[in-house]
């Protein structure tokens, strides 16, 4: 009489510990699916209360954002009023600094220092660069207003700017939450083709091919590919309007220092404000 056990001796065994495991996930699909045809949307309330830590809202914060509030209202009246006075010169301000060039050694880069000037403001440019650094939270709906009109909804968004008397006037309403200065046309290409994203149908696109550039531009404005976009931008020229609204604002990280708490000028050591020509040193650490 043959064993019954001759029919089984083809097959693998299976430790018991998995063959546990997977009755215990059987089950749990049971239980969830009987759950769901219950209640589809599940017993989310029970949930969120058990997983989500309670927020304790102490005064001291609201307070503290309301006086912030009242000094840049305050601010904000003295600079339309008054404008910015001594603290914004009209004219071009020139200064020198030291550069080391770097991966060398100590005594090489002392031999090698050579002194720079440079402009430490943006007056009589054409162009600036503004990135916005701060939230907006305890300021005026004025400056919200601004902010959002030159398309600086987010924080490390940057935007090109015609440098105009109503445009820097804007800049200095703004100021305590915005950082900018003049910009190279090397770093202009360096953003276009590291981080530009185009405008077409409200949709935010890559600037992946020339074709994308020339299919939205080229009828209107005649520019045709990356250069032609980065020298109508560096030049201001006459279709300036049209190409910088074509971009999509540049989504830029943040630096690894991160910007100062303190909110102190650029000027005074801390990080909003005008940069000059030393906004291409911020702008390569945020690329």
């Amino acid at each position: 009489m043959p064993d019954q056990n001759d029919k089984y001796k083809g097959l693998q065994l299976i430790p018991e510990t998995v063959l546990k495991k997977k009755h215990d996930l059987d089950e749990m699909k049971a239980t969830s699916v009987a759950q769901q045809l219950i209640n589809p949307r599940g017993n989310t309330k029970v949930f969120a209360s058990k997983s989500k830590a309670v927020k304790i809202a102490k005064p001291e914060k609201y307070v503290a954002r309301a006086r912030s509030r009242l000094h840049h209202t305050r601010r904000l009246n003295r600079v339309l009023k008054k404008g910015m006075q001594k603290r914004a010169s009209n004219k071009k301000v020139t200064e020198s600094k030291v550069v080391y060039p770097d991966g060398l050694e100590d005594d090489l880069e002392q031999k090698l220092a050579t002194e720079v000037n440079y402009a430490s403001n943006s007056a009589e440019s054409k162009l600036v660069f503004c990135v916005r650094i701060r939230d907006d939270l305890g300021a005026p709906k004025d400056v919200s207003r601004v902010l959002s009109r030159l398309r600086l909804r987010n924080l490390n968004e940057g935007v090109f700017v015609r440098y105009t008397t109503s445009s820097r006037k804007q800049l200095h309403l703004i100021e305590p939450w915005v950082t900018y200065g003049i910009v190279s046309k090397s770093v202009i290409t360096d953003l276009i083709n590291r981080r530009g994203h185009g405008k077409i149908e409200k949709k935010r696109v890559p600037l992946s091919d020339n074709t994308i550039i020339e299919n939205a531009l080229c009828a209107e404005t005649g520019i045709l590919c990356v250069e032609d976009l980065v020298h109508e931008i560096y030049n201001v020229g006459n279709e300036f309007g049209k190409a910088n609204a074509f971009l999509w604002p540049f989504r830029l990280s943040a630096p690894k220092s991160k910007f100062q708490k303190q909110k102190l000028n650029f000027k005074d050591g801390g990080d909003y404000g005008d940069r000059g020509e030393e906004m291409d040193d911020l702008i390569r650490k945020m690329l």
